[in-house]
């Protein structure tokens, strides 16, 4: 499969057995999601051929992948957001009566048993707007098991999860397995496909490198496989002494969300706020942006209330919120690279400087976060996922903020790029920024965290500052005392 300047998927041979999860492998922009994209019709123009059953098809329509039993579940969810789950679900094949009027009943009692099968119990009449990102991967999962599919290919389904959900989910594909459904799983998880896969394909520059069984293989040879070199464990870079207080978060309330919220975090510290999906982790972030209302408590900075009525002034007053959605909250995606990045946010300086000046910031920023390829006047849409991420994250150093605010940094992004960008958030705190990190990343959260807060149903219940491990955070975050 070729794209304008880049052959994306180069000679590849793969096949998937009845019963069986086969791993596909690779950095981002391997080639992975383009050839699974082939499986499910969304191209029309590849070489080669695929069978299904030993018959040779062609998948030129995601309508036909859909006859012959193929179902792809995207890394990006393609939910219709002002839709309920019920329409959600069915769309395009809801039960109806007297030939032609829509069955309520049983399009009620379908969607209520599509959502038991990925562990939910949500009113089929809410709409997909009002769930939390991780309840909207599990609604794409129903939706694609409603349609009874052969082979099922799962893109980073794991990517709004919590633990918990996770193992939910693997639940799910162990039950799935034994009915024989062959399942196709991408992810950049290196534990969960020793969990759930059978075999294993990587890729690299769109190319195979192998396949074998899960049995004859390490987390090493993996990583050395889908990079093309051995890779080292990212250094350790809780090793700061943040300086004096930078922020102060006084009494934040949202109600439903979280209740009496006080912190602060000081210049040059990494702070996680940690706790399972549904704690108000993000909630808090955004609320005190901004970006959604917060019904009491204020920001103060060197003892002065901050006028924080709205994104834009907390834009102004140095803040940077990188949000957890990159597709639709984070990026413009039909529109380039720079403008992204250097235009986007930064109105006033874009009026100012030229393009050649836009254009050679945004090469140097492209270039510190090995944006491949560093074209400024490529499409975002025309990136893989990782590549995505790395402009948001250009996008924000861009303005120099004081506070810059992660959620889910690394979310989707392979092995490299995760170590390139834990590298760059140790190195902006030690430039002085302060950083307040979000992630369910747990291994990323005590690598990278000076200081950690323990939020349990919307209040922050403990504070850890040194010695803390994954099952101490995992603890206190579940209610229990580590």
């Amino acid at each position: 499969m070729r794209f304008p300047g880049t052959l994306a998927v180069d000679q590849v041979s793969f096949d998937v057995k009845p019963g069986e999860v086969h791993a596909l492998m690779g950095e981002n922009g391997a080639g992975k999601s383009t050839l699974m994209n082939m499986m499910a019709g969304s191209f029309d123009t590849y070489t080669g051929s695929i069978l299904v059953g030993g018959e040779t098809v062609k998948l030129h329509a995601p309508a036909l992948a859909k006859e012959q039993g193929i179902e792809m579940i995207h890394q990006e969810l393609y939910n219709a957001l002002p839709l309920t789950i019920a329409e959600n679900i069915f769309a395009g094949n809801l039960p109806t009566k007297s030939g032609f009027l829509v069955d309520r009943k049983k399009l009620m009692q379908d969607t209520e048993t599509s959502l038991q099968r990925v562990g939910l119990s949500l009113n089929p009449m809410t709409r997909i707007e009002a769930l939390s990102p991780h309840e909207q991967q599990l609604v794409e999962i129903a939706k694609a098991l409603s349609n009874h599919p052969k082979i099922l290919i799962m893109d980073e389904p794991t990517s709004s999860l919590s633990r918990t959900e996770v193992q939910k989910l693997f639940k799910i594909i162990d039950q799935l397995k034994s009915e024989g459904l062959a399942i196709v799983y991408i992810s950049h998880h290196i534990p969960e496909i020793f969990r759930v896969a059978d075999r294993a394909t990587v890729l690299r520059d769109g190319k195979k490198v192998f396949t074998d069984v899960m049995d004859n293989l390490t987390p090493e040879k993996l990583v050395d496989a889908m990079v093309g070199k051995a890779i080292s464990k990212t250094h350790v870079l809780r090793k700061r002494s943040p300086a004096d207080i930078s922020y102060r978060f006084h009494h934040l309330s949202r109600l439903g969300f979280f209740h009496d919220v006080n912190f602060e975090i000081r210049k040059g510290e990494v702070l996680s706020i940690a706790g399972l999906a549904g704690s108000g982790r993000s909630e808090i972030a955004r609320s005190f942006c901004a970006i959604d209302p917060l019904d009491a408590g204020h920001v103060s900075k060197d003892g002065e209330v901050l006028p924080i009525y709205s994104y834009k002034d907390a834009i102004r007053l140095g803040f940077a919120y990188l949000s957890e959605d990159r597709k639709s909250e984070g990026l413009a995606l039909d529109q380039e690279s720079v403008f992204n990045a250097m235009s986007a946010v930064n109105v006033k300086e874009t009026t100012k400087s030229s393009l050649a000046e836009r254009e050679k910031t945004y090469l140097q920023l492209a270039h510190e976060l090995s944006v491949y390829p560093p074209d400024p006047t490529r499409l975002v849409n025309q990136y893989s996922g990782g590549n995505q991420q790395k402009i948001l994250l250009a996008k924000w150093m861009a303005v120099h903020p004081d506070l810059l605010i992660l959620d889910e940094p690394t979310r989707g992004v392979d092995i490299g790029a995760k170590q390139l960008i834990h590298e760059v958030i140790g190195r902006l705190a030690d430039e002085g920024m302060c950083i307040l990190l979000i992630t369910s990343d747990l291994p990323e959260l005590v690598e990278l965290a000076d200081r950690v807060l323990i939020l349990h149903k919307g209040q922050i219940v403990q504070e850890m500052v040194s010695d803390f491990t994954e099952e101490s955070i995992l603890l206190a975050a579940n209610g229990e005392n580590p």
